[in-house]
């Protein structure tokens, strides 16, 4: 198979973007499916770390620093009618023109801002490849998780009595080098790790940890709490070994989690996750296996003091059976094998 992967205008395809899920996505997207021994073509900006059969410069790097303006990479808007979208938009569609072929694919990870870049290609299959987001639009969509593709289905009809499912939809989770996360070695503090919002929950860590009386250790963009020892943005690696030596990670997000990378990475390493309950949480956090869901401060309470019981063995062999890449590129195959039947029979294929 033959795909055309688009990243984004505000960063580069390597690991100093870890903080951007969309990128990190893209760049392990290539990774994935060059090594099963497909064709990808990568659509970016100048650097890149990506494993692809050809890399498309689309942006310079000095037009890439203009449009963050000096804002943090993470913060940068997804608006397809600001200059450089357009700019960036228009220059990825001429790139695939010219290498356009029958039944290819274009993956595209930007959401509506990527639209224009579909809406110009009628004739080629745009495939929103991992949605953990909202503004989908395409025909054929793959959902991180069912919490959010049910999430998207009903905002998307204000009546709850003509909300119809799509066949050419799927559910495949996000996916993970395991090598980038260490065996858990437990250090004696608990961490949260994302940016620094309100609804990322990181002032729940940060109470509870105080209330519990353990060390909290504190990691991501933003302001950050009173209680807790800050230790700024880190990188792949960094990000690694101090989920690696945690006790447990919080992961407390108050909004309909898409996904959670963060409690997925945790688990990779062997670390127990606390949660809340909702969202992908509910399909990626088994209680009392790989952590805790809470509801309450009670049982945030309660879950930092019986996570050090959980077997980080168990926790470890989980995540890799669930989110390696191994594990989760047969997943993208067998979708994409689907949509080309409908270059033929579709629904009625029986082959």
């Amino acid at each position: 198979m033959r795909f055309h992967v688009v990243s984004l205008p505000h960063t580069q395809t390597t690991k100093d973007f870890v903080v951007c899920a969309f990128t990190e996505k893209v760049r392990k997207f290539c990774n994935m499916m060059t090594d099963r021994g497909h064709e990808v073509i990568l659509y970016a900006g100048e650097q890149n770390e990506a494993r692809v059969s050809e890399f498309v410069t689309c942006i310079t790097e000095e037009e890439r620093l203009a449009f963050l303006d000096g804002k943090f990479y993470v913060d940068a808007d997804f608006n397809p009618n600001l200059p450089t979208w357009k700019k960036f938009n228009s220059t990825v569609v001429k790139e695939i023109k010219k290498r356009a072929d029958e039944k290819d694919f274009i993956c595209l990870i930007g959401g509506t801002s990527h639209k224009p870049i579909a809406d110009a290609l009628p004739g080629m299959m745009s495939v929103e490849f991992g949605i953990g987001y909202g503004g989908t639009f395409s025909k054929y969509r793959v959902f991180e998780s069912y919490a959010w593709m049910h999430t998207v289905y009903g905002s998307s009809n204000p009546n709850p009595n003509a909300i119809d499912g799509n066949f050419y939809d799927a559910v495949i989770p996000n996916y993970y080098e395991v090598e980038d996360f260490p065996e858990h070695e437990d250090k004696g503090y608990y961490l949260f790790i994302g940016r620094l919002t309100e609804r990322k929950g990181y002032k729940i860590a940060s109470e509870v940890c105080e209330y519990v009386g353990v060390r909290l250790k504190v990691a991501g963009h933003g302001e950050p709490p009173e209680y807790g020892e800050y230790v700024g943005v880190v990188d792949a690696k960094q990000r690694g070994e101090l989920m690696a030596g945690a006790t447990a990670v919080f992961v407390p997000t108050t909004y309909i989690e898409p996904f959670g990378g963060v409690a997925i990475e945790a688990m990779l390493c062997g670390t127990p996750i606390i949660t809340t309950d909702w969202g992908a949480f509910t399909e990626t956090n088994v209680g009392g296996v790989t952590g805790y869901r809470c509801r309450t401060f009670k049982e945030f309470c309660e879950a930092v003091r019986k996570a050090p019981g959980l077997d980080s063995k168990e926790i470890r062999e989980y995540a890799r059976s669930n989110w390696s890449m191994e594990a989760v590129a047969p997943r993208y195959e067998y979708y994409f094998e689907k949509l080309l039947t409908l270059w033929d029979d579709g629904w009625y294929n029986t082959k």
